[in-house]
């Protein structure tokens, strides 16, 4: 009965007309809205007429939604009162699995573990990467079938960010779909792209993951320092003892920057072919004009929104907007949202190449937990679109994604194209 109950409050705004249900019985939390791509009405009705929502029934509890650009500002700027402890997602940490890690922490905590791998995202090492993504991203370009339709999430999206995450772990190339599959495990929601059992996910995570992860460690350990994240955090002093002493929070910052450096340059590399088809007018004109790639990036990351949400637990009464919140209230910054807010973006559903102020977005959050990676993920993104723009005149989709059913990665599971040579 707990799962039907579950289905009848997780679904009741779908296929609805966002101004035929009471604003009190609105919860945005509901994956299949994301899965459907029918949200957008639900969040532009929050921003004009509620835009800090007390949602007092959903299937992840009571959450407040914040839902407009500033607000959310707000929110990140004050970590003191907004705790990213125990977990920054709406849906709370199951009792028997204690994973954290350090997005889901607070200072000192958060800044000790995030130094110790923010190295392997620097600007030296950044540009030693570039030559190896474009080398990769063009054999992978080079290999796709002209003239068939395929699944570009699988074929180009997956396949690259896989070998550059393997990279980054210095994790062998060769098994590069297991860190997929991980990650897919780490955030798959029931009904997901991946369709295991959530057991059998905990113990592919525990079982599998973990201990090649360990192993990787084991080896790091002996040897000299290495620029990749696992010898990094092996060499800290903060971490340098994790896998042993705190294995719950080690699987956690795996899992965390698995996802991070996975699902959310992978869901952007596929939304940028989806928008480009979308708005044909901005693909002739980057087609016109390739340099426009430079300010195409950040709109791609905007326009995508990769992580839709973030959550935060107030640490005492407060007031957001008028609105007052109290001491362990949930408290939702939806990013998605954000994007879309039209009193700081001009025309925030148009996807336009050539904006003035692109980087103008909350993809990446604020404040101390801004996304370590997000240089890293403009440049996957660009150096793609060059490659892109040597080898093909477009990039046609020919069909509806297939995204993901998930209300915080924001993302695609199938996306039918075909490319078509200059």
């Amino acid at each position: 009965m707990a799962g039907r109950r579950d289905d009848l409050v997780s679904n009741h705004m779908v296929g609805k007309d966002p101004y035929d249900i009471p604003l009190e019985n609105f919860d945005v939390s509901q994956r299949e809205l994301f899965r459907s791509n029918t949200m957008w009405g639900f969040f532009d009705r929050l921003r004009k007429e509620d835009p800090v929502h007390y949602c007092k029934d959903s299937r992840f509890g009571p959450y407040w939604s914040v839902t407009k650009f500033n607000d959310i500002m707000e929110v990140e700027a004050h970590p003191e009162i907004f705790s990213s402890e125990p977990t920054v997602t709406i849906q709370d940490l199951p009792a028997d699995q204690p994973v954290t890690n350090f997005i889901a922490m607070d200072e000192p905590g958060h800044g000790d573990q995030r130094r110790a791998v923010q190295g392997v995202v620097a600007p030296k090492n950044l540009a030693q990467m570039e030559g190896l993504i474009r080398e990769r991203a063009g054999k992978i370009l080079d290999s796709l079938p002209v003239g068939e339709t395929f699944n570009w999430v699988d074929q180009v999206s997956i396949e690259l960010t896989g070998q550059m995450l393997a990279t980054l772990f210095g994790f062998p190339i060769e098994e590069r779909r297991k860190l997929t599959l991980w990650s897919e495990c780490a955030i798959a929601d029931p009904g997901a792209s991946v369709p295991i059992p959530a057991e059998e996910r905990q113990r592919i995570l525990r079982e599998e993951c973990m201990p090649a992860f360990t192993k990787l460690w084991d080896e790091r350990v002996k040897q000299p320092p290495q620029f990749d994240l696992i010898s990094m955090m092996a060499h800290a002093e903060t971490t340098k003892n994790m896998p042993y002493d705190r294995p719950m929070e080690f699987l956690g910052n795996l899992l965390l920057l698995i996802v991070g450096g996975n699902d959310t340059t992978r869901n952007s590399i596929s939304g940028s072919t989806l928008f480009l088809n979308q708005f044909p007018e901005q693909y002739k004109k980057l087609n016109e004009n390739p340099e426009l790639i430079e300010t195409m990036v950040p709109e791609i990351i905007r326009f995508q929104t990769p992580l839709s949400h973030m959550r935060r637990m107030a640490t005492k009464d407060t007031v957001l907007a008028g609105k007052e919140i109290k001491a362990g209230d949930k408290v939702v910054m939806w990013f998605v949202s954000g994007n879309r807010d039209e009193e700081v973006i001009e025309k925030p559903y148009e996807f336009i190449i050539d904006r003035d102020r692109p980087r103008h977005h909350l993809s990446f959050g604020m404040g101390i937990h801004r996304c370590m990676g997000n240089r890293l993920a403009e440049m996957q993104l660009r150096v793609v679109w060059e490659e892109i723009l040597k080898r093909f005149k477009n990039v046609e989709v020919m069909g509806d994604p297939v995204r993901t059913n998930s209300n915080i990665i924001k993302g695609y599971s199938q996306m039918p194209v075909q490319v078509h040579p200059h």
